[in-house]
């Protein structure tokens, strides 16, 4: 087998270490690249590809993130990682295991940790790499490697995301949902909604609100009084896996991306809905809509009498 043919047979593994540590598409993409090309120009071959190029693009990914937490506590409103509609690693054994890690929930959590706790927590509790691995990777001791992972699962299980098990549960729930948001219905939404629902949007101090919406009765009302007027001007709500949840993608009537939408359900209802419009982290699904276009289309068929 070449280096190549190596190289992209990991490169499902390698992306997902790093968009977890990163959360962003692009920047975890830039990595494995980066990744690759160190790979290629090293004159030794390494005793184990993947555990080289696992520590590689995970060092790779703590300097972006570095980086990154500099603009993160700059942005303006709520911050969330650029979507993923698809995750490249499969392991059917641990599937729902690794749908639940790559979830908003569980990166805006990661978010809380160090750069260092959260490549630890990414590689040992994730990926299951054995400490003497991980710590080749952050350039630790084993020790130090095995108190951060301690302090990492306890950050994490303080704030630990929980979701309804039954994955065809949280679709039917998920389906009816839309509808009712298609539909604006007040009433279908609000018993589809937990009492404390809260609805988070991500515009990036470009479009929306920059204050979330707490609350059955508050969140029940923005919500039905945006569907119906999206639907006049032709925009679409395409159900699609978010970032291995229930979501869907808002597209407009020539089939640009206007937002994606991601559910937390658990107990038979939506307790968060976040909606992320910045039209900055959408690029890399697709063309992307003129949201502020939209929004004005939008509020004029609101105001034109039905």
């Amino acid at each position: 087998m070449t280096r190549e043919e190596e190289f992209e047979a990991l490169r499902p593994l390698l992306f997902s270490i790093s968009y977890r540590i990163v959360g962003s598409v692009t920047e975890a993409e830039d990595a494995v690249q980066e990744t690759w090309l160190r790979y290629a120009t090293t004159s030794t071959q390494p005793r184990s590809t993947k555990t080289f190029l696992s520590a590689t693009v995970t060092r790779i990914s703590i300097d972006v993130l570095r980086s990154a937490r500099v603009r993160r506590e700059e942005y303006v409103g709520p911050w969330f990682p650029e979507p993923l509609l698809t995750d490249p690693y499969q392991d059917p054994e641990r599937s729902a295991e690794l749908a639940d890690s790559v979830s908003m929930a569980a990166l805006l959590l990661l978010e809380r940790l160090s750069p260092l706790e959260r490549a630890v927590f990414v590689l040992r509790e994730v990926f299951r790499f054995g400490f003497a691995e991980v710590a080749s990777a952050v350039g630790r001791s084993e020790a130090a490697c095995r108190q951060l992972a301690s302090r990492a699962r306890r950050h994490m299980q303080e704030g630990q995301p929980r979701f309804e098990t039954d994955r065809r549960k949280r679709e039917e729930l998920a389906e009816r949902f839309f509808d009712a948001l298609r539909e604006g219905d007040v009433d279908g939404l609000r018993e589809l909604l937990a009492a404390d629902a809260q609805l988070v949007s991500d515009g990036g101090g470009q479009i929306g609100g920059r204050s979330p919406v707490h609350g059955v009765e508050r969140v029940a009302r923005v919500l039905a009084a945006a569907g119906p007027p999206f639907r006049q001007i032709g925009a679409v709500m395409q159900a699609h896996e978010v970032n291995g949840q229930p979501g869907a993608i808002l597209r407009d009537r020539d089939g640009r991306i206007i937002s994606t939408w991601t559910l937390d359900i658990l107990d038979g209802r939506v307790q968060t809905i976040r909606s992320l419009i910045n039209p900055d982290k959408l690029g890399h699904l697709g063309p992307v809509a003129d949201a502020h276009a939209v929004i004005r289309e939008k509020n004029q068929a609101r105001r034109l009498p039905t």
